[in-house]
């Protein structure tokens, strides 16, 4: 298949092109709003390309990049016939604890906003082609340590055990909870998906949730790291999700995947 990548140089669509390159024909292009894909030329348009950081306050910029352009990529490939599988976030869901897709929604930065606004947008119009919306929960894996502070906190873990010998944790971390999913899985799951016709909106994740105390301990054993606690900041309190855990009985009926847990990546399974 003839396949073009949006956001290809970033941390998903980096892992994503390395993955599905043996079997397809792949292209990449980043944001540039003086230079549109023609993406009548494909058979899928794979849209990961987005402003992702969570702290950005820029609406308008946030606004033109992640709803806007979306929904014109959205258009091209409706009116051209070609498949579309796009990046949502599991952010839509903010301070909750139902992560059925159809659940209530409560996004709570610009970023998540943007994300929903697409997914109620798209859901809304009428396709003449496959769609696919994947709400990534909190991807990790390789070639993400160019996401900074952004970066999953298993990567961030990971850099500073092996940096410094001490992890930096959040006091009552054990009761802060996570479905970590290995970007491996998304990319397979991806692929998945791709071979199929099925059209709506899919949690990734794992429907498995791991805290941030149980993720240090696991990388601090491997690296005989010490961890150390510092309260959380106030400007997070109120606002920092507790858990998050994906449903995933709408992908487990057409996926049927054993994910990596966040054990057997950090042990080098």
């Amino acid at each position: 298949m003839k396949i073009l990548i949006t956001g290809h140089e970033g941390f998903i669509g980096k892992n994503l092109a390395m993955f599905l390159e043996k079997d397809n024909e792949l292209f990449g292009y980043e944001w540039d709003p003086e230079f549109l894909p023609d993406v009548s030329v494909y058979d899928w348009v794979i849209h990961l390309g987005a402003i992702s950081a969570t702290t950005e306050r820029d609406i308008d910029k946030v606004m033109l990049q992640n709803y806007e352009f979306s929904k014109w990529l959205y258009n091209e490939c409706n009116t051209h016939g070609v498949n579309l599988q796009y990046a949502s976030s599991a952010s839509v869901y903010g301070i909750s604890t139902n992560f059925n897709e159809d659940a209530p929604k409560q996004p709570q930065s610009y970023y998540a906003t943007s994300k929903y606004l697409f997914d109620r947008w798209v859901m809304q119009q009428q396709h003449n082609i496959i769609v696919q919306g994947f709400r990534y929960f909190n991807v990790y894996g390789p070639l993400e340590d160019h996401k900074k502070d952004q970066a999953s906190p298993i990567t961030k873990f990971f850099k500073q055990a092996q940096e410094t010998g001490i992890i930096t944790l959040f006091e009552d971390s054990d009761k802060y909870l996570r479905d970590f999913v290995y970007v491996g899985d998304c990319c397979n799951i991806h692929r998945y998906m791709l071979k199929t016709t099925e059209t709506g909106i899919f949690n990734i994740g794992t429907g498995v949730a791991t805290s941030f105390q149980t993720i240090a301990e696991l990388i601090a054993k491997r690296f005989n790291a010490k961890i150390e606690y510092v309260p959380m900041p106030k400007k997070l309190i109120g606002q920092y999700q507790e858990y998050t855990c994906a449903d995933i009985e709408r992908l487990s009926n057409i996926v049927n995947i054993n994910f990596t847990t966040p054990k057997d990546f950090i042990d080098g399974k």
